[in-house]
């Protein structure tokens, strides 16, 4: 299963990615728009910004990924637990979350 360090490497493999920090927490951002943070509620969890059908997807492959609470849930912020998603599934919904941001294909992600 993918730690932090992980998650960091695969959301900073996206073209353009960077890291920043938001709410006093890593974030990675993409034309400036955020499309995923590392360590909240704490450091065993990561959130994905999807679609909210991209949301329900990711839900029906692990119970990894949970909404985000209220509007941030509805809207398709997705909480995912670490020690449960297996590393490819990370690596595409992170993949899903970054093209949201970039309005692009990815290229040269790993």
């Amino acid at each position: 299963m993918p730690t932090p360090e992980d998650f960091r490497r695969i959301a900073l493999s996206f073209e353009g990615a960077e890291e920043k920090a938001h709410m006093g927490h890593p974030d990675f951002r993409v034309r400036g728009k955020i499309f995923a943070t590392l360590g909240a509620p704490d450091a065993a969890w990561g959130m994905v910004s999807l679609m909210p059908e991209q949301q329900s997807d990711f839900m029906s492959l692990s119970k990894a990924f949970t909404p985000a609470s209220g509007a941030w849930g509805r809207g398709g912020s997705t909480l995912v637990r670490l020690a449960e998603v297996p590393e490819g599934v990370l690596e595409h919904a992170l993949a899903a979350a970054w093209r949201r941001r970039a309005g692009t294909a990815p290229r040269g992600a790993h």
